[in-house]
C-alpha cells in the first residue's frame, strides 16, 4: 500500500483545508524547510566572493544545487542552468537578451494561444521594439495543436516559438519535441514554459531539443524565489547579460567591463543560495518518490474528480474529456456562477482553489469563457479531498438561489 505523503508537509498536517490550488504554488515538505533553515543557521555568507569557510561551503551548496538541477533535466552542461527568481523572470532573460539581440523587423514569432501571461507578455513587447510580428497557435477546444496549425504557425520567416509544455488552465501537454523539430528545420528556436510540466513528469531537455526551458521552485515543492532557466551553451554564450552589477564581472574598467563566464553571466547579484539549496532538496524528494508513482496518483485523482463533476448540471469542465489529458488540472464553469462566487463557496467549505482568468485572458476568451474556477492536484491530495470538492461544486447553485 502507498503511504500518504501529506505527513511529509507540516502545512497539510496542520490544517484540514483541502489545498487544491497546487498549479498556482505546491506546498513544501518538511526536508525542503529545513534545508533552506539549514543553510542560513550554518552556511550563511555570500556565495563566490570569500575564500573563509563560510563562503566556502555557500559556493559549494549553490553549485551542488546547480548540478542537481543539470541532472533533473538532464541537460548537457552544468554552466547551462541559470538561477533566477522564477518563470517569470527566466522568460524576460530570454526575451531581452536573446530577442531583442536577435530579432529584426518582419521576423515572426509564433506563440500559442494557451500561453501564461508570463510567456506572451515578453514577447508582446519584443515584437514592439524590434518590429517583429507575433503570430498565435490557435488551438482546439481540448488544447490539441493541429499538424496542420503547426505547419502554418512555424515557417521560413519564424524565428522564435514561445510555447508552454502543460497549460495551467487546460492541463493538456504540448508536443514540444515535435515543435522544436520544426522550428529547428526553419532556424527558429524555441522557448518553453514548463512551470506546469516541471512537478509532474520527466524533462529531458537533450530529448525535446528545446534551446530554452523555464520553471519555478515554488510549483515545485520549493521555495519562493528561485526558478530555473536552461539554455543551451552556445546560445547563452552569445547573449549580453540580461542584469549587470555585482558578481556577473571579471573586471571592470572607468571605460566598461569584462562579463564573467557562463552561468555567472547571467547571475547578477547576491543569489538566492538558500532558495537554490531548497529547490535542490525538493527536487531529490521528488527523485526519492519518482514520477511514475506521482503520475499515477495524480491522473486518478484527477478522473475521480472529473468523472465526479461530470455528472453534474450546469457545470462545464474545460479541455479534454480524457483525465490523462489534464495533468492534475481541472478548470470549469458554473452556468450563472461567477467563478469568484463559486471559490468564495468553496473557501467556505474549507477546500482552496483558483479562479479568475489563470493569467491566460487570451485562450479564455477565445474559449468563449473569459474566466473559470481551477483545482489542481498533487501526488499528496487525497481521495476524500476531491470528493469533497465534488460534493461542494454539487451544492452550488442551489446555495446560489438556483433552487435544486
Amino acid at each position: 500500500m502507498k503511504r500518504d505523503y501529506r505527513e511529509d508537509f507540516p502545512l497539510l498536517m496542520q490544517n484540514e483545508t483541502a489545498y487544491l490550488d497546487n498549479a498556482a504554488t505546491a506546498q513544501r515538505p518538511a526536508c525542503v524547510i529545513e534545508r533552506e533553515k539549514a543553510f542560513y543557521e550554518t552556511e550563511n555568507a555570500n556565495p563566490m566572493r570569500g575564500f573563509y569557510p563560510l563562503s566556502l561551503a555557500a559556493t559549494e551548496s549553490y553549485e551542488e544545487a546547480r548540478k542537481t538541477v543539470r541532472d533533473f533535466l538532464n541537460a548537457a552542461h552544468t554552466e547551462e542552468i541559470i538561477f533566477t527568481r522564477n518563470t517569470t523572470e527566466s522568460l524576460n532573460l530570454v526575451a531581452y537578451s536573446y530577442g531583442l539581440t536577435n530579432l529584426k523587423p518582419g521576423d515572426e514569432i509564433a506563440v500559442s494561444i494557451m500561453e501564461h501571461h508570463s510567456n506572451l507578455l515578453p514577447w508582446q513587447m519584443t515584437a514592439r521594439m524590434t518590429g517583429a510580428k507575433l503570430h498565435f497557435l490557435e488551438c482546439e477546444q481540448d488544447g490539441t495543436l493541429t499538424e496542420e496549425t503547426l505547419t502554418k504557425g512555424i515557417h521560413e520567416g519564424t524565428k522564435l516559438v514561445a510555447v508552454a509544455q502543460v497549460s495551467n488552465v487546460l492541463g493538456c501537454q504540448n508536443p514540444i519535441e515535435e515543435i522544436c523539430k520544426r522550428a529547428h528545420e526553419v532556424g527558429a528556436v524555441v522557448v518553453v514554459d514548463a512551470a506546469q510540466s516541471a512537478p509532474h513528469m520527466p524533462i529531458d531537455v537533450q530529448k525535446l531539443d528545446a534551446d530554452f526551458l523555464a520553471f519555478s521552485g515554488h510549483k515545485l515543492l520549493g521555495p519562493m524565489g528561485i526558478g530555473v532557466l536552461y539554455g543551451k551553451r552556445e546560445l547563452l554564450d552569445a547573449m549580453p547579460p540580461f542584469l549587470t552589477g555585482g558578481e556577473m564581472i571579471e573586471s571592470v574598467t572607468r571605460e566598461g567591463a569584462v562579463f564573467a563566464e557562463l552561468p555567472h553571466k547571467f547571475e547578477a547579484g547576491t543569489v538566492n543560495a538558500a532558495g537554490a539549496a531548497g529547490l535542490a532538496a525538493a527536487i531529490e524528494y521528488i527523485q526519492g518518490i519518482g514520477f511514475p508513482e506521482i503520475m499515477e496518483k495524480e491522473e486518478a485523482l484527477t478522473r475521480q474528480a472529473m468523472e465526479g463533476i461530470a455528472k453534474l448540471p450546469h457545470v462545464k469542465i474545460l479541455g479534454s474529456e480524457r483525465p490523462e489529458n489534464h495533468t492534475g488540472i481541472v478548470a470549469f464553469t458554473i452556468e450563472g456562477v461567477h467563478p469568484h462566487d463559486v471559490s468564495e463557496i468553496l473557501s467556505s467549505d474549507g477546500i482552496d482553489v483558483r479562479a479568475g482568468h489563470h493569467c491566460a485572458q487570451p485562450l479564455l476568451a477565445y474559449l468563449g469563457d473569459n474566466v473559470a474556477t481551477r483545482a489542481s492536484f498533487m501526488f499528496y491530495n487525497t481521495p476524500e479531498e476531491v470528493e469533497r470538492l465534488i460534493q461542494s461544486v454539487a451544492s452550488i447553485r442551489r446555495r446560489m438561489g438556483y433552487g435544486e
